[in-house]
């Protein structure tokens, strides 16, 4: 098993890091400082260019799972572990700045948030941010995955959880995998669907954000939303 140390000095992620900043490290050398050792046969940094392949990018990290991880040769339980818990304090560190914030007026606090958590899911994902009526974000809960239709997405369980957590407003948020932002007449239906039951319990629904891992479209700024509003 090849080691950090072992590598030459101009090689070692760790030395580069302390003498220049762990900003100036690629990702490569990034993920090898969390993995520490390779493997027999493979050095540290060709572990770590074997996660970023199987990952598609260090954006796709977020959407490989424990066991995709361990399958990687040299990636123990340990060490899937310690990237899973360095990818959830990088996510928690992006909401809890979001959390402070009016989420209508700066979208894309919320926006950073969301591509990293749902943006690489190779599912789609539906989940509802409840918020208050400062606009701060008092919860996110996601309720539904797999392939989405509006007679899958239940309004009463999405306006029970806004009455539990006294929500004013929710922005519904989904991830299109396929990496297109183009709302589909199902997502359409959906949303008004969403609209048409949260008016009737008086809570705003101020958005519907789809995300993938390279952008996001906001249904509000498109001028969806008063189109479809203006239905029932």
């Amino acid at each position: 098993m090849t080691r950090i140390h072992e590598l030459p000095e101009s090689e070692r992620p760790r030395e580069k890091g302390l003498r220049d900043g762990v900003g100036t490290l690629a990702n490569r050398e990034l993920l090898a400082l969390l993995l520490r050792s390779g493997r027999r046969g493979a050095s540290v940094l060709e572990v770590a260019d074997e996660v970023l392949i199987r990952a598609g990018g260090i954006q796709g990290l977020a959407r490989l799972d424990h066991q995709e991880l361990c399958r990687i040769p040299g990636i123990s339980d340990s060490k899937a572990l310690e990237l899973e818990a360095a990818l959830e304090l990088a996510g928690r560190i992006i909401r809890e700045q979001a959390a402070g914030r009016n989420i209508v007026k700066e979208p894309e606090h919320l926006v950073n948030w969301l591509q990293m958590s749902l943006g690489s899911q190779r599912q789609e994902h539906f989940m509802v941010v409840y918020l208050d009526t400062a606009l701060h974000i008092l919860a996110s809960r996601i309720l539904f995955v797999g392939t989405l239709d509006a007679s899958m997405v239940s309004p009463r369980e999405i306006l029970r959880e806004a009455l539990l957590q006294s929500a004013a407003g929710i922005i519904l948020v989904h991830n299109h995998p396929s990496g297109s932002l183009q709302p589909s007449e199902a997502d359409c239906r959906m949303t008004e669907k969403i609209m048409a039951a949260a008016e009737v319990m008086d809570v705003q629904v101020h958005d519907h954000l789809i995300v993938s891992r390279d952008g996001c479209l906001s249904m509000k700024r498109e001028g969806m939303m008063k189109t479809l509003r203006s239905g029932f």
